[in-house]
């Protein structure tokens, strides 16, 4: 495979280092980060074969988190956050 160097301020490098996982090369973080976001379609049956009790859990804390937001957002229209 054909390299080539690049050159990054100290700042770039160390938000870059951050954000590589144990065993990614630099390579791999940049193409990670950089490639795009993927298709909502291929996620599908992402959970197929998930437990039923960590199904529940999921759902639970997406229930609490709707909540809160739902709190947060009558707090902002009510001038008070």
């Amino acid at each position: 495979m054909e390299t080539t160097s690049i050159a990054l301020d100290r700042e770039a490098y160390d938000l870059l280092r951050d954000r590589k996982r144990p065993g990614e090369s630099f390579s791999q973080v940049v193409k990670r980060l950089a490639g795009g976001r993927r298709p909502l379609s291929s996620f599908a049956g992402a959970w197929k074969g998930m437990p039923e009790k960590t199904l529940r859990e999921i759902q639970a804390e997406r229930k609490r988190l709707r909540e809160l937001d739902e709190q947060r957002f009558e707090r902002l229209l009510n001038g008070r956050d």
